[in-house]
C-alpha cells in the first residue's frame, strides 16, 4: 500500500554546480500521486507492504563437485543472486533462515509443498546447482511455481562462463535479471547493468570510473590527470562522452568502451559541459559556451555538424532526451532568474517552463518519458527552511514528488534502464569533497550507499 505522508522542511543546503544527466531507456514503475499538490506543501511518498509483491524463495545452490573453489564461488553466487533479487523492487523474498531442508539442486530434489506451506509461504522458488568443469563455472537454475502442482516449471536455464569470483557474480546476475524478466511484466532486470561517474582519485583530480549497478568492481577508466565529469554513455554501452578540464576550458571528449581508450572528438573550444545522448545514438546534446553565454546544442558523436538549439542569454545547461520519442529535452535555464526546469522540443521549439520556483537543477528523464527526475531546492535562500532534495515530477501535470528527505545535499539523479530505481550524489553535510553515490527505488525507499566519499555525478546505462 502506498501512502503520502507530509513532513517537515529541512535545513536549507546552498547547492553546488549545473552539470546535468541523462536520462535511460525502457518503461519507468508506475508511481501513484497524491492529486492536486500546493507549491508550499512536502509531499513524501512512502512504500508499505505490497499485497501484488511475489513471495520469492531464493535457495542456495547445491555444489555437484569436489574442488573447494566450487565452494568458494558458490558463496559468491548465493550472496549476490540473493541481493539481486531483494533490490529488485517487485519481489517479498523470503529469509533463508525460512527455507527448507535439504537444499535442492534439481527439480527431482526439491518438495515444493515445503517451500509454498508456513513459515517459507513462497509462491516462487529459485534454486539449481553449481559446478567446475573444464575450468568453467556451470550454474544450472530453475525457476519453480508452488502453485502449480502439474507445471511448476516457469523455466530452467544453464549459464556457463570460466571459473572465477567475478564469473560468479555475472552467473548470479544473469539468472537474476533472467527470473526479474519472467515475473515483472517482461521489463529486463539490471543486475547487469553499470554506473559511471566522476571520482576524485588520490591525486585529488577528478577521473571517470565504472562500476556494477550495487557498487561492486569499481573500474577507473580514464588517467589523464586533469578533473574529468558528467561521463554519459551512449546508448549501445560502446561510448563514454565527458567533460575534461583542459587549459583552454573544459572540453568534451569520448572514452570507447570497447577500445579501452580515448576516441577522437572534435575539438570545439570554450567550455562545453554535460553531454547527453539522444536514444538513437546518434546525436548528443551539450551546454557551450562558443556562442558567448551557455547554450544546448547538439551534434553528432564524433562532436562535428554542431548546432545550436537555444539562444537565450544566461545560463542553458544540463539537456537530458525524453528517450521514449527522443524529440523533446529537459533542460535548465536561468532565463528568468535562478536556475528553473524547462522542457522543449529536440529543434528549440516548444519551451515550457516546469518549476515554479526555487533552485532546480540535474534533470534525468524517465525511461518511458513519464516523469522527469531532479535536484530542487524548494525554498533557495539565506535563511529559507530548504534544502537540494530529489524530485520527480510527472511531465504531463507537473506535479511532484519529493524523494529524499533530511539526507544532506542530493543532487545528479539518474535512472536504471527498468526505471524502478534512481541513483543521485549525496552529501551528508553539504560539502563538495563528501559526495558519494546512493541508489534507491523510484518511490524513495531502499536507499543504499553505493561508493566511498568522492564519487560523484553518476550516470546509469541504457541497458
Amino acid at each position: 500500500m502506498m501512502s503520502f505522508q507530509m513532513i517537515h522542511p529541512a535545513p536549507i543546503s546552498r547547492r553546488h554546480g549545473l552539470l546535468g544527466l541523462m536520462a535511460t531507456l525502457l518503461p519507468i514503475l508506475s508511481l501513484p500521486w497524491a492529486g492536486p499538490l500546493c507549491a508550499q506543501d512536502w509531499v513524501h511518498l512512502t512504500a508499505g507492504n505490497n499485497n501484488s509483491e511475489i513471495r520469492l524463495a531464493a535457495a542456495n545452490f547445491e555444489p555437484i563437485a569436489g574442488d573447494p573453489a566450487t565452494l568458494v564461488d558458490k558463496q559468491t553466487f548465493d550472496k549476490v543472486l540473493f541481493s539481486d533479487l531483494s533490490n529488485a523492487g517487485i519481489f517479498a523474498m523470503v529469509p533463508k533462515s525460512l527455507a527448507p531442508q535439504p537444499t535442492p539442486g534439481s527439480p527431482s530434489e526439491i518438495n515444493l509443498g515445503l517451500w509454498a506451506q508456513a513459515p517459507a509461504s513462497a509462491a516462487m522458488v529459485a534454486f539449481g546447482n553449481i559446478s567446475i568443469q573444464n575450468g568453467n563455472l556451470v550454474a544450472n537454475g530453475f525457476l519453480d511455481d508452488t502453485r502449480n502442482a502439474q507445471y511448476p516449471q516457469v523455466f530452467a536455464k544453464q549459464y556457463v562462463a570460466p571459473a572465477s569470483d567475478q564469473s560468479a557474480r555475472e552467473l548470479a546476475h544473469q539468472f537474476a535479471d533472467d527470473i526479474i524478466f519472467r515475473l515483472g511484466g517482461g521489463i529486463p532486470g539490471i543486475a547487469e547493468s553499470k554506473i559511471f561517474y566522476a571520482q576524485r582519485t588520490s591525486s585529488g583530480n577528478k577521473e571517470i570510473w565504472m562500476m556494477d549497478y550495487d557498487g561492486a568492481n569499481q573500474v577507473q577508466l580514464t588517467h589523464l590527470g586533469q578533473d574529468s565529469i558528467s561521463p554519459a554513455v551512449s546508448p549501445d554501452n560502446s561510448l563514454v562522452a565527458f567533460s575534461t578540464l583542459t587549459h583552454d576550458g573544459f572540453e568534451l571528449s569520448m572514452y570507447s568502451l570497447l577500445l579501452g581508450r580515448l576516441v577522437h572528438f572534435t575539438d570545439i573550444g570554450s567550455a562545453n559541459v554535460s553531454p547527453a545522448w539522444a536514444p538513437n545514438g546518434q546525436q548528443l546534446a551539450f551546454s557551450s559556451s562558443r556562442s558567448g553565454s551557455s547554450e544546448i546544442w547538439i551534434s553528432d558523436p564524433q562532436g562535428s555538424l554542431s548546432r545550436r538549439i537555444t539562444n537565450y542569454g544566461g545560463l542553458d545547461v544540463s539537456p537530458s532526451w525524453n528517450p521514449r520519442t527522443g524529440t523533446q529535452i529537459a533542460f535548465i535555464s536561468g532565463r528568468t532568474g535562478l536556475p528553473q526546469l524547462y522542457i522543449m522540443d529536440a529543434d528549440g521549439s516548444g519551451v515550457t517552463r516546469m518549476t515554479d520556483g526555487g533552485y532546480a537543477t540535474s534533470p534525468s528523464w524517465s525511461p518511458n518519458g513519464q516523469f522527469i527526475a531532479f535536484a530542487w531546492d524548494r525554498h533557495y535562500g539565506p535563511g529559507a527552511p530548504g534544502g537540494q532534495d530529489i524530485y520527480v515530477m510527472e511531465v504531463a501535470t507537473k506535479r511532484w514528488i519529493q524523494l529524499t528527505h533530511d539526507i544532506g545535499r542530493c543532487d545528479f539523479p539518474t535512472w536504471s534502464p527498468d526505471g524502478r530505481h534512481i541513483a543521485f550524489a549525496n552529501s551528508p553535510d553539504g560539502h563538495d569533497n563528501h559526495t558519494r553515490i546512493v541508489s534507491m527505488l523510484a518511490d524513495g525507499t531502499q536507499q543504499q550507499k553505493l561508493t566511498s566519499f568522492g564519487a560523484d555525478m553518476p550516470n546509469w546505462s541504457w541497458k
